[in-house]
């Protein structure tokens, strides 16, 4: 059906939008993992499928009753269009001067029929993997629990767009809430390195969240910080946390990480010293630093390729040339195939 779309299980594009379970699914039933203004925005232009929505019609209709800039649509867009695979907006169309269309068919699909797999118990892969646990209401009231969960969802949608790290979608971290926990046994249910939990507390005009990351293996903490600030405007307040939470995970999990390859070291002697010399050259910082500690760290990977502290220091010396814009930065992909292999 193309046009209005009706309420239910909804394809077009290769996804399926399920506005039952309130949830967007890629080609093969797995769930992608989006934020909630952008999944309000697509539920919003998938009812109007082959209709140009305005922009004040989509603020008024993602953003009842808040004042916000054009600056959160155009993001809530950016977000929707990455989900469902559309970055150069053919699906997900601009209509200049006037809004939004989504220019595709869409099905309504029997809920019976579309295959919902179970969550995800373990990373598909050996990279650094997170889970986001449900936030614990500090504030007395019970009607505030969704200002908490909203924090989760924002905080896990904000990590997700860190593509060296897995995390754990939101359905499975939610089976823990309103649940005391071991950060251990998450991690052994779930197959994750690293457990983020959190706190908030809103009373007198004002909002504290807290926030402590831990190896689950271990137990062992290794990030926490608290975040106090007068509550304004409580989307705002999300968006600064998130960021700074975002910010403030990402150094610590590549911290952590370079602990554990380090705990790993190779078993070649000659792979070991090649990787020693390496870093003197990595450390200078220039393109020939960098042209010589990758070519003295691919010897050392020809020697050892278990070597994940080798591979670890390649991709960061590809993350460098990449951000410097030399020449032939990474054409190869060999900083990405040694950051997902380290």
């Amino acid at each position: 059906m193309t046009g209005a779309a009706s309420e239910g299980v909804l394809s077009f594009a290769g996804v399926t939008l399920d506005l039952r379970r309130g949830c967007l699914r890629a080609a093969d039933g797995a769930e992608v993992l989006l934020a909630p203004k952008p999944f309000d925005l697509l539920c919003v232009l998938v009812r109007q499928a082959g209709r140009t929505v305005s922009k004040d019609a989509l603020l008024d209709a993602v953003w009842p009753g808040v004042h916000v800039t054009e600056a959160s649509l155009f993001q809530a867009i950016r977000e929707a269009r990455r989900a469902i695979g559309d970055e150069e907006g053919r699906v997900l169309r601009s209509v200049p001067r006037r809004g939004y269309l989504l220019d595709a068919e869409v099905i309504a699909a029997d809920a019976a029929a579309v295959v919902v797999p179970p969550p995800v118990l373990a990373p598909p892969d050996d990279r650094p993997s997170v889970v986001v646990l449900p936030f614990v209401n500090m504030s007395g009231d019970p009607e505030q629990d969704y200002f908490a969960d909203g924090m989760v969802e924002e905080i896990t949608a904000a990590l997700a767009h860190i593509r060296w790290f897995f995390v754990i979608a939101r359905n499975s971290a939610f089976t823990y809430k309103g649940r005391a926990v071991d950060v251990r046994q998450v991690g052994r249910e779930l197959g994750v390195r690293y457990v983020l939990e959190g706190s908030v507390r809103k009373a007198g005009g004002r909002v504290r969240i807290a926030g402590q990351l831990a190896e689950a293996e271990t137990g062992r903490q290794i990030w926490n910080e608290r975040f106090d600030a007068p509550l304004d405007d409580i989307f705002e307040l999300q968006d600064r946390v998130t960021e700074a939470v975002a910010g403030a995970i990402e150094p610590s999990l590549q911290a952590a990480e370079i602990r554990r390859s380090i705990a790993k070291p190779t078993g070649s002697l000659a792979a070991y010293d090649l990787y020693l010399r390496a870093l003197p050259h990595y450390y200078a910082l220039t393109q020939d630093g960098s042209d010589a500690a990758l070519t003295l760290l691919r010897e050392a990977v020809s020697a050892d390729p278990n070597f994940a502290l080798a591979k670890a220091l390649g991709a960061y010396c590809h993350w460098l040339r990449l951000t410097q814009y030399w020449p032939d930065s990474d054409a190869s992909g060999e900083g990405q195939r040694w950051a997902r292999e380290r």
